[in-house]
């Protein structure tokens, strides 16, 4: 679809449509019919790619298939309660057709087509609603993103496909930002600053002394004057006691700098991941693994090392050459000019290469990135590696991103490899300068040797000073981007905040009321005007297809998503106005694949509760159905789980996270798909645990096996982000709606699985039962 068939046409024209479609359409308009937008699909109804078109005119809709021989034709006049929606799901977006009874059509393509399914969806409601008041209605310069040309919302100018545009200085002036977490510590800086200051300039001494020591002793001693030991000795003293001056209090210098910046470095680290676990776990979706850990560990690395010896070098090259130029000002002006000549080239040649640099690191950054994150994949995920025989293509994607690392430093590398030796061929010609023009002012009788001397002796230091402080250019620009990748972070606002006036509850009795909630994933509506009652103490069985909404809703009442329309209350009180973590410390979750952490069993059943003692920890397990499969462990409840759960069972993982839940004695639980990936026998053990653990607790439990729902109060069955039924589970039954084929579709499925057994010889016992 080209940007040209985004823009809405009129006068009876067909030029715009693409060739294969223009004289058909022709063909269907009527006498003064205007085409305003139109659609060109790309799959037909069971997602096969084929060719459609979907027109929309000042007076009706038409559509045509590749493989129809007849137009569809719907007016606004004729039909009543005309409506499109739009959706869009796993790549494949969706326009119907609605009248007031029922659905009249439903067209389907990729979602490279998306933006002008929008444009086609806003273009018809105009058309339409024009229509019904009797107006003309003129195509019209919509309010879009001028990024990718979406529609915006009436009143919105934030286009909530595209990403935030970033700020252009935000890299260049991310160090300075630093200065935040310098604060603390201003006291050991100033200290540090004056120290350096103090060091820079003792070390500056000896330079100074080489023109008294050839002035008075040597030039004099070749001209049959003799040695005076007292002179040589003040001079000696004096190079030797300035230079002990500059050791000592360069050592002190570096030592409280060291400090202070990996001080400010694990503050940085600390603030970023204490903010990084603040965040809402949208952002968390968006994101990969190995990209965060990069950000936090390897960029704010790599910023202490900077700060402790980089930068550090980069104020003693400044001091050193400002203090260098004062001096060889005040010895020879003359001289100085022609020391400083090759100064503006290096200044200007670092300002050209500077934002190719930064440019280049922020590129190199974003690609070790890729790096990292086929490593979080997988070692991970090595299990089901080994278990496809994916080795090879796993090194393979490594060897790729390795590869493109490599590219990007090489092609950065071809700046900097010419930067450096040009700045060091100027630092040699300076020098050249310099002597040439001395040996003209020393003929001329205007300077003498020691002064030359001391010249050459200051210049090394100023040009070695030059060269050093060049080649920081660098280092800065890779601090600056890891500095900006972790202010992306510390940027970023949670889309649950903590409230600015926070309710507490004291005694959480756990009712639960959801009213009129609707939630969006991006652009996407994913759930609408759902409102549920839940008293306290009852459970709640929440059953549908995959995608009807059963985890959205339960990641909404667990507040790790807002909701984008209506309210959730808890015992009258909004959630949105009670403080975060006291909210969900009266939640237990219990997950489908539960997640344990490296340490003990112990440690993570007394997770939430890490105060907890062993009596309780015990107490806990035994309630989980988990006491006597941890004693058979070598070393029982201090028995370490491996990463992620790895030496234990799925089951016994499942019954570790109950007694997690158990502990801290939560008044709403919440419970998706627990038996789930367990074989009959564990799943038995796992609901005599889930049975104690549901007692007088207000509790929400999604199961596909619509079995393990029995116990529950009411079922709320939920398609399409809806919820369609609400009743137990004969009431449901009898009304023989979408639960009624639920529970038929899977009892089919349950007959079948059954009768395979019976074939096979095995347990004819539990096929006569079921059937």
């Amino acid at each position: 679809m080209t940007r040209e068939s985004h823009t809405p046409f009129l006068k009876n024209t067909t030029q715009t449509l693409p060739e294969r479609w223009r004289s058909a359409v022709q063909e269907q308009l009527s006498v003064g019919e205007n085409i305003t937008s139109w659609l060109e699909l790309d799959l037909d109804s069971k997602l096969h790619f084929t060719r459609g078109l979907v027109v929309v005119t000042d007076s009706r809709v038409l559509s045509k298939m590749a493989e129809d021989t007849d137009w569809q034709s719907w007016s606004y006049r004729l039909e009543s309660g005309l409506t499109m929606r739009h959706h869009d799901y796993a790549g494949v977006g969706s326009l119907e057709l609605h009248n007031a009874q029922q659905r009249l059509a439903c067209w389907r393509y990729t979602l490279s087509q998306n933006i002008a399914a929008l444009r086609l969806r806003n273009d018809f409601d105009r058309q339409r609603d024009a229509h019904d008041v009797g107006q003309v209605v003129q195509a019209k310069e919509e309010n879009v993103c001028p990024q990718c040309k979406a529609p915006l919302p009436p009143g919105e100018e934030e286009c909530a496909i595209c990403p935030a545009p970033q700020d252009a200085k935000s890299s260049r002036w991310a160090l300075l930002r630093l200065g935040r977490f310098a604060k603390p510590y201003k006291v050991q800086l100033i200290i540090g600053f004056s120290l350096t200051l103090a060091s820079t300039a003792a070390a500056l001494v000896p330079p100074y002394l080489t023109r008294p020591l050839m002035d008075n002793v040597l030039i004099p001693y070749q001209s049959g004057i003799a040695i005076d030991p007292k002179l040589v000795i003040w001079y000696m003293s004096l190079l030797f006691g300035s230079s002990l001056l500059a050791w000592g209090l360069g050592w002190a210098r570096t030592y409280i700098l060291a400090l202070v910046s990996e001080r400010i470095g694990a503050d940085l680290r600390t603030t970023t991941y204490e903010h990084l676990l603040r965040l809402s776990q949208e952002y968390f979706g968006g994101k990969r693994t190995g990209d965060l850990m990069s950000r936090i560990g390897s960029e704010s690395d790599r910023i202490c090392v900077f700060l402790s010896l980089h930068l550090l070098d980069f104020v003693i090259d400044v001091l050193t050459i400002i203090m260098t130029a004062a001096i060889l000002l005040s010895i020879d002006p003359w001289l100085a000019v022609a020391t400083l000549l090759p100064l503006p080239f290096i200044a200007w040649m670092i300002h050209v290469v500077r934002d190719k640099l930064r440019h280049g690191f922020e590129k190199i950054d974003r690609i070790w990135s890729e790096v990292t994150n086929v490593l979080a994949d997988t070692i991970p995920g090595i299990r089901v590696v080994k278990a496809f025989a994916q080795e090879k293509r796993e090194a393979t994607r490594f060897k790729e991103a390795n590869y493109h690392n490599l590219e990007a430093n090489d092609r950065l590398n071809k700046i900097w490899s010419l930067f450096t030796p040009t700045v060091t061929f100027l630092t040699e010609i300076g020098l050249l300068v310099v002597w040439m023009f001395g040996i003209w002012q020393i003929s001329q009788h205007h300077i003498t040797v020691g002064v030359l001397t001391s010249f050459l002796a200051y210049n090394a230091r100023f040009y070695s000073r030059l060269d050093s402080m060049s080649r920081i250019v660098s280092v800065t620009q890779k601090a600056a981007a890891g500095a900006k990748r972790i202010f992306e972070i510390l940027d970023h606002v949670s889309s649950v905040p903590e409230p600015a006036n926070p309710v507490h509850l004291d005694n959480v009795k756990g009712a639960i009321e959801l009213r009129d909630v609707g939630f969006r994933y991006g652009n996407r509506a994913v759930m609408r005007d759902v409102s549920l009652q839940i008293r306290p103490g009852e459970m709640i069985g929440l059953v549908g297809h995959s995608g009807s909404g059963k985890s959205t809703l339960v990641n909404l009442i667990c507040r790790f998503y807002d909701v984008a329309e209506g309210s959730i209350k808890i015992d009258g009180v909004d959630i949105r106005s009670i403080p975060i973590s006291e909210y969900r410390r009266n939640i237990g979750l219990v997950l489908q694949e539960p997640f344990l952490f490296f340490g003990t069993i112990a440690d993570n059943i007394a997770y939430g509760k890490p105060n907890s003692t062993r009596a309780e920890i015990v107490a806990a397990a035994r309630a989980a159905h988990a006491h006597e499969f941890i004693l058979r462990l070598p070393q029982g409840y201090d028995s370490l789980v491996g990463e992620r759960g790895q030496a234990l069972s799925g089951g016994e993982r499942q019954r570790i996270s109950i007694a997690r839940a158990l502990l801290i004695d939560p008044r709403i639980l919440i419970m998706d798909e627990a038996t789930s990936s367990v074989d009959t026998s564990t799943e038995k053990e796992i609901q005599k645990a889930l049975d104690n653990l549901v007692l007088g607790r207000t509790t929400i439990a999604i199961a596909h096996r619509l079995s393990t729902l029995r116990k529950a109060d009411r079922l709320v069955v939920m398609d399409k982000g809806e919820i369609v039924e609400i009743g137990s589970h004969d009431e449901l039954m009898l009304k023989e709606g979408a639960y009624y084929r639920l529970y038929q579709a899977q009892l089919r499925n349950v007959d079948e699985e059954e009768e395979l057994k019976n074939w096979d010889g095995v347990s004819v016992k539990n096929t006569e039962t079921v059937g």
